[in-house]
């Protein structure tokens, strides 16, 4: 901890600095799961809090964990582990960090029990934009613990987060249930949000015809007739095609069930980023799309080294990746929506919990019975959709299709996660979220130096608009050589070793 002190004392030096001096500046952290292009802002100080990156306790007794915002989820989970305690919500991607969960959105398949990650943290410690050191929780600086969970640090800096735990089990007994058509997967989902039984509720929408319910319990026994699925290592299958393969032809009255081993469970869409692998393939068009090539690639199909060919080799420019919430009885339109007229599929669907408002995270509106219950500042249920395939190849075309998209999820009364790209005009923007209320938390705390939510997130189409022209972009664009050059970024980044050297797969 006196380590810890030392460095957040450093870095309060130096934002008191930049305050005292009326100077803006921003944040470096590291890596990034966000898909939106860097931005460079001309004039801004650049504040290192990388060193930030360490499990500084584990408390059995009280199951929380002090944790530094750096430390990816992987890292969190095999600390935990080993005092037989895990995270109630559990991003994953091995390589999201604490800090990137509560400041960013993080909805899994926990969260129509948890909530977001940010509703597990039960306080954080945080550098204010004057310099100064506090910390914020459900009771002490309540307006900012909540405002800051998922304003995308543009409130100050979080230097600690203590995270909630729960008792860990061996295995999740993980049941996919076949489904027919679009309006059982939403009924049948709603309704295993509803049982005790359940610990974790998923599903995928592979067409009209086909998804797949998924529901897991978390035991520690596993019937001596039943093996133990993995998902982790090269001659694995990916999570994915697993699920499509045991439910493609069986009948609804006769679901899967797998015994998976805890973290297995949740870090189980790493490889191939859920699918987002599986175009790597469509991309380099002569790599035959088979078991042997997925094992011979293994070390590119794991979600870091995904997120650094995607935003090295400039394909970010033009895959779709968002996620979205939306009521219930909205998704089924929405659905149709990305499928026919946006042709992309699988869909991942994600069960959540309301949440409180005003804040940056989705919500939707209110629904009857949480005003009947008093609950007028929490937004209804809601479910996750994740939309990811290709866009169009054409720059223009490619933001068109998310201006429609953004279009088309305001109005059925969802909104989107703000890791991903974002085209809203300011007015747009402000339409959505709550300004006054922001505005407001920016000046008691002293946060106007940092950018705003809408700076960070919203993509300046113009200025994007001549980096295509020019002839690097250009360059980049022609096939093979944009992805080739993202392959050969990833293979120097190294992280392909951090997979293989992972101890959560032996723990």
């Amino acid at each position: 901890m006196e380590q810890h002190s030392r460095s957040v004392a450093n870095i309060a030096v130096a934002i008191r600095n930049c305050f005292e001096d009326r100077q803006s500046f921003r944040i470096f952290h590291g890596s990034s799961n966000s898909t939106r292009p860097g931005r460079l802002h001309a004039g801004s100080k650049v504040i290192d809090i990388t060193a930030l990156s360490n499990v500084v306790s584990v408390n059995c007794g009280a199951k929380v964990a002090l944790v530094e915002p750096n430390v990816p989820m992987d890292r969190l989970v095999e600390a935990t582990l080993s005092h037989g305690l895990i995270p109630p919500v559990v991003m994953e991607f091995p390589g999201i960090t604490t800090g990137g969960g509560f400041s960013g959105t993080s909805g899994e398949s926990s969260s129509f029990r948890h909530g977001f990650f940010s509703d597990t943290i039960n306080s954080v410690e945080m550098v204010l934009g004057n310099g100064e050191i506090v910390a914020a929780s459900r009771t002490e600086r309540a307006d900012l613990f909540y405002g800051a969970a998922g304003a995308a640090g543009t409130l100050g800096v979080i230097t600690l987060l203590e995270v909630r735990l729960i008792e860990a089990k061996k295995f999740v007994r993980t049941t996919y249930q076949r489904v027919k058509t679009v309006d059982e997967a939403l009924s049948q989902i709603q309704s295993a949000t509803n049982s005790d039984d359940n610990d974790y509720v998923d599903g995928i929408l592979f067409d009209d015809t086909h998804s797949a319910v998924i529901t897991g319990q978390l035991v520690d026994e596993k019937p001596a007739d039943y093996n133990v699925q993995t998902f982790s290592d090269a001659a694995d299958p990916w999570f994915y095609m697993h699920v499509h393969e045991v439910t493609r032809t069986a009948e609804p009255t006769l679901p899967f069930v797998d015994y998976i081993p805890l973290a297995e469970y949740l870090f189980r869409y790493d490889r191939a980023a859920f699918w987002v692998g599986r175009q790597g393939y469509t991309y380099f068009k002569y790599i035959p799309f088979n078991s042997f090539f997925r094992w011979l690639l293994d070390d590119f199909s794991h979600a870091r080294t995904l997120y650094h060919a995607l935003h090295s080799g400039g394909i970010s420019s033009r895959f779709m990746v968002q996620d979205v919430a939306l009521p219930y009885d909205a998704a089924k339109e929405f659905i149709q929506f990305v499928t026919k007229d946006m042709d992309i599929r699988p869909l991942w669907l994600c069960p959540l919990r309301h949440a409180r408002t005003p804040t940056f995270h989705p919500v939707t509106c209110a629904g009857d019975d949480l005003k009947k219950k008093g609950l007028e500042g929490v937004s209804g249920p809601m479910l996750n959709i994740g939309v990811w395939g290709w866009g169009p190849r054409r720059w223009n075309d490619f933001v068109s299709m998310n201006r429609v998209l953004e279009s088309k999820l305001h109005t059925l009364g969802g909104r989107k996660w703000l890791y991903a790209h974002c085209y809203y005009t300011e007015d747009e923007f402000w339409g959505i979220y709550d300004r006054t209320w922001y505005d407001r938390l920016r000046h008691k705390y002293h946060a106007t130096a940092l950018p705003t939510v809408f700076d960070k997130v919203t993509i300046n189409v113009e200025a994007q608009e001549r980096e295509q022209r020019e002839w690097g972009a250009s360059i980049a664009a022609l096939w093979p050589i944009g992805g080739m050059y993202g392959i050969w970024k990833a293979a120097i980044s190294g992280d392909w070793r951090l997979h293989r050297e992972a101890l959560w797969k032996r723990t």
